[in-house]
């Protein structure tokens, strides 16, 4: 899957192989703060993948050219009330600010809404993840409220109306 404006970056889905290359080499932004600190481990990212790999659940791998940047998913995906949730991770600081956090956003929203028939997407972002909430508004998801920890959005689809 492309965008079509933007062909630099692709959603694939994620495969284990995939999500060992992904999280050998990723990092938790020291920035944003963590409740853990991410140790890379065959067990962890098996583990990971599996409970990503379920039916409520889409696990892409975020490509540019052949390499994974980060991951996008979509979780909690209610088919009856037509809503689910996003999750984005960039790999590591050589891949933040160029772009493909923004792309890989729009890309997984066409995603939820053409192919799965999804009427609404949530997220969230970290209170202390400016970036992050920066990239949810510039693409189209309004905040809702916050609590102690969290900053919420939801992305309605846009209905046209035919005259």
């Amino acid at each position: 899957m492309t965008d079509d404006r933007m062909n630099e970056v692709t959603l694939r889905p994620m495969t284990r192989e995939m999500c060992h290359r992904f999280y050998k080499d990723f990092q938790n932004d020291p920035a944003i703060g963590h409740y853990y600190v991410y140790v890379y481990s065959l067990e962890t990212a098996d583990r990971y993948f599996d409970d990503n790999s379920v039916p409520d659940r889409k696990l892409f791998a975020i490509m540019v050219d052949a390499q994974i940047v980060g991951e996008c998913k979509l979780k909690n995906i209610d088919f009856e009330k037509r809503e689910c949730s996003m999750g984005i991770h960039l790999q590591n600081d050589s891949v933040k600010g160029k772009g493909y956090g923004t792309q890989a956003e729009r890309l997984i929203l066409r995603y939820a809404f053409e192919v799965l028939g999804m009427d609404t997407v949530k997220a969230d972002a970290a209170l202390k993840n400016t970036r992050s909430q920066h990239v949810l508004e510039k693409v189209g998801f309004r905040y809702t409220h916050e609590d102690d920890t969290f900053k919420y959005y939801h992305y309605e689809k846009m209905i046209e109306v035919l005259k």
